[in-house]
């Protein structure tokens, strides 16, 4: 089986910053995509920024020129560096990745998703 464990969150004040960290591990041949979601209570859960193979980023409108993803591939690695943070930011973050376990179909991959871990920004 395949698991995504999340890192890194808590509280901060307005204007603070954190940076996130998951971890995939597993059966896991490949990884195509990795990235971050966010849910705030009562409220859908979101796209925040997503990473690709070839380290291209998709990030949602709210957080650009904020928050920076990258990957460590070789360590099936993802990270969310959240800088200038507002009360509007806190939720709960949760770790996707699109990835192809051991075994698998050959060239087909799946959603897997964290546990979640918890911002929340605050005075």
């Amino acid at each position: 089986q395949v698991q995504l464990v999340e890192s890194g969150g808590g509280l901060v004040q307005p204007g603070g910053s954190l940076r996130l960290s998951c971890v995939a591990s597993g059966s896991i041949h490949y990884i195509n995509a990795m990235g971050w979601y966010r849910q705030a209570p009562g409220k859908q859960r979101d796209l925040v920024a997503t990473i690709g193979t070839g380290n291209d980023t998709n990030y949602a409108d709210f957080v650009k020129g904020r928050f920076t993803v990258s990957r460590d591939s070789a360590k099936n690695t993802v990270h969310l560096q959240m800088n200038s943070l507002e009360p509007e930011d806190t939720a709960v973050y949760y770790c996707y990745a699109d990835l192809m376990e051991d075994y698998g179909e050959l060239g087909v991959t799946d959603d897997y998703w964290g546990q979640g871990t918890q911002v929340t920004v605050s005075s």
